[in-house]
């Protein structure tokens, strides 16, 4: 039986919005916000101004009781901002301050239909809460290849759906925009399908120029024309590292968002890489959905809290509470903007090393203009005996990705140390080669 509340979101998505309705997976039709102790605690903090005996948490003259020696070390935050439940969804102030983030970055987003961000315990439990709110077993899930590993887990392995792959570069080395177009073609007949986008791209750290971003949002309106419903997922980890002019360097969403009935776009984001706070499990969470209403957005957001409460229940006090204080620091910007510089001279030494064609007998980059990464194609040798015998008899840790790729993250290399590795990586390839490509 469908919860009453689960019901009442329904009733609100299907007679608003039906063709999205009919995206949801038959969790993501059961899934409600439960008003339960949550939404009675919310009710008395608003209104019980004598005593509040709701919520979980032991206080002290109304603050949080907390131990002295963890105390010791969150000088700054007050107890609250340290130690208490931090709401479902995340802080009011946190979601409304990464929105006006989001307005800034992408103005192509000024006057679209878009949700007020929802926290996530980072960007993997974000594409989770995508996968359960979407998939059942058997639909199709559109990822590129290669990809970051992870993505199968998430929509294949958890909820069983189809993954099918598409080359994200052709033989030539270009974006394959019309490898994409082809098998989107061929879901014609299937009531809906997911396509997972992510730019600046693990493994190879490729963004699309300005013309591609253009037409990659054309192939994918074009797509709706059969009847078929698209959720695009735009996986934005590595947002905001762009190095040079031609990439487009607003977020695929914005092209994507309000764009035509049929096509619904979510942004999946977060601090994680754009403000170097790996550890701090903050991810955001955002719907455009064309047509919606508030009351739209605020049923799908009670059954995102509802996955929430259901999982993790909450996201993480402290981080949010130092990342809301960052946020509006003076120093924020020139501090990120530095470190924008430093990765950008990274990515440089890559970038001139690779130019000189010294190693194209042995390796050869994808194309690569942005985000953490860059992945070479070995000519010579498979990737997994390359790999091993970097680490075993260099001491170099790198990624093999498939049969014959390799990823390099140029991100955790000093600028002076990039080219040392394309030489051992060289000789490596070579030596791993002549053994036939065993180790």
């Amino acid at each position: 039986m469908v919860h009453s509340l689960a019901e009442k979101c329904n009733r609100i998505l299907e007679e608003e919005v039906p063709s999205f309705f009919s995206t949801l997976s038959a969790l993501g039709r059961e899934l409600y916000y439960p008003a339960g102790i949550l939404t009675q605690t919310r009710e008395a903090r608003e209104k019980a101004h004598r005593l509040n005996a709701t919520i979980g948490i032991a206080t002290v003259e109304g603050e949080p009781a907390f131990l002295p020696c963890i105390r010791e070390h969150l000088p700054l935050l007050s107890p609250r901002e340290s130690f208490d439940y931090a709401p479902t969804c995340g802080f009011p102030a946190l979601r409304e301050t990464w929105r006006s983030h989001l307005m800034e970055a992408n103005p192509l987003l000024e006057g679209k239909s878009l949700s007020l961000p929802v926290v996530t315990s980072g960007l993997t439990h974000a594409l989770s809460i995508c996968a359960d709110l979407f998939c059942d077993p058997g639909d199709p899930v559109l990822l590129p290849d290669p990809m970051w590993g992870n993505y199968r887990m998430i929509f294949g392995t958890r909820r069983g759906a189809e993954i099918i792959t598409y080359r994200l570069f052709d033989k030539r080395f270009r974006m394959n925009l019309e490898g994409l177009a082809s098998i989107l073609s061929g879901l014609g007949g299937r009531s809906k399908a997911l396509l997972v986008l992510n730019f600046p791209h693990n493994p190879s750290g490729y963004t699309p120029t300005v013309k591609e971003a253009h037409r990659l949002a054309d192939i994918l309106e074009g797509a709706t024309s059969s009847g078929t419903s698209l959720v695009v997922i735009c996986d934005d980890a590595y947002f905001g590292l762009f190095y040079e002019d031609d990439v487009f360097q607003q977020s695929l969403f914005s092209l994507l968002a309000d764009r035509v009935h049929g096509l619904f776009a979510v942004k999946v984001d977060g601090p994680t890489k754009e403000d170097y706070v790996w550890g701090f499990r903050v991810g955001f969470l955002t719907f455009s959905i064309p047509g919606a209403s508030e009351a739209t957005y605020r049923a799908l957001e009670d059954k995102v809290g509802g996955i929430i409460r259901a999982t993790v229940s909450t996201g993480c006090t402290p981080s949010q509470s130092i990342l809301l204080r960052a946020f509006s620091s003076p120093h924020y910007r020139l501090e990120k903007e530095e470190r924008v510089r430093m990765m950008r001279e990274r990515y440089q030494a890559a970038r001139k090393a690779l130019e000189a064609g010294h190693y194209d007998k042995r390796f050869l980059p994808y194309p690569f203009n942005s985000g953490y990464f860059l992945t070479v194609k070995l000519l010579e040798a498979a990737a997994e005996p390359v790999r091993r015998l970097l680490l075993e008899k260099y001491g170099v840790g790198l990624v093999s990705v498939g049969e014959e790729d390799i990823r390099i993250a140029y991100s955790c290399l000093e600028a002076g140390e990039i080219k040392e590795l394309f030489d051992i990586l060289y000789d490596a390839a070579g030596e791993a080669a002549s053994a036939g490509g065993n180790v």
